[in-house]
Parts: C-alpha cells; sequence; structure tokens
C-alpha cells in the first residue's frame, strides 16, 4: 500500500543500510498503520553526487518520500515522519539535519495494488479477506 522512495546520492548508502532501512521504514508503517509488512514497499534511488543538492549547493541530503493513503490521524502522520527520520539518520551514518521525510497523501480509490482499489484507512481486514476475490 505504501510507497517509500529514498533519495541519496550514490555511495552514500551501502547494501546493508539499505536493507535495514527498508526494514526498518517497514516496522515503523507496520506498527503505526497496522498493514501487512508485505504491502510496505521501499525504493532507492542514487543519482550521481553531482546530480543532488541542498540549498542550491552540492550536498548529501538523504530523503524519503512516501505516499500513504489519507484519512489516517494527523498525529500518527507525524509520529511516523519523525521516527523514520530519526530511523534513517541512524541507519544511514547521517546527521539528522541531513534527513528530509515527506508524506504525501491521497485517497485509497486513487490507487490500486494487486489489481484492486485499496481500502480506506481501518477497512484493511475487509478487505484483506477479499482478496482472493475479483
Amino acid at each position: 500500500m505504501p510507497v517509500y522512495t529514498c533519495t541519496a546520492a550514490q555511495g552514500t548508502l551501502t547494501s546493508g543500510s539499505k536493507a535495514a532501512l527498508a526494514a526498518e521504514i517497514t516496522r515503523i508503517h507496520v506498527a503505526i498503520n497496522h498493514v501487512p509488512p508485505a504491502y510496505v514497499n521501499v525504493v532507492f534511488s542514487e543519482p550521481p553526487p553531482d546530480s543532488v543538492f541542498a540549498g542550491g549547493e552540492p550536498g548529501a541530503p538523504l530523503i524519503i518520500n512516501g505516499w500513504v493513503r489519507r484519512g489516517h490521524p494527523q498525529q500518527e502522520a507525524t509520529r511516523l515522519a519523525l521516527e523514520l527520520s530519526s530511523a534513517a539518520a541512524r541507519i544511514a551514518g547521517v546527521a539528522e539535519d541531513h534527513v528530509m521525510v515527506v508524506l504525501q497523501d491521497g485517497p485509497a480509490r486513487s490507487a490500486v495494488e494487486g489489481g484492486r482499489v485499496l481500502p480506506e484507512p481501518g477497512q484493511e481486514k475487509e478487505w484483506l479477506a477479499r482478496q482472493g476475490e475479483t
């Protein structure tokens, strides 16, 4: 259901740190938004260092963009962003002031996974129970 894209200049993240970060993003999202781990998608984008800027200058930010379904309580969305930022800094070994987390939400009905329109937050159990239906 959610899609997280982690962007960092090539060489910033090792294979191990990417795997650890993907696992931690999944764990945090599952704990806060109560979806099965298999539905959390994490993708890494690593442009060349001369293609990454912060404040108009060459930089080394770690940027996490996430798409989540609209309707989760704002307090949980804020907690999600804060926990992701802290985990990313710890795992990547960068200062937290070099981490940016942006969560964008959209209506569940605007996304399809496995050929089915996503459920509204809170309706996951019913949606999962109908998994075999077409």
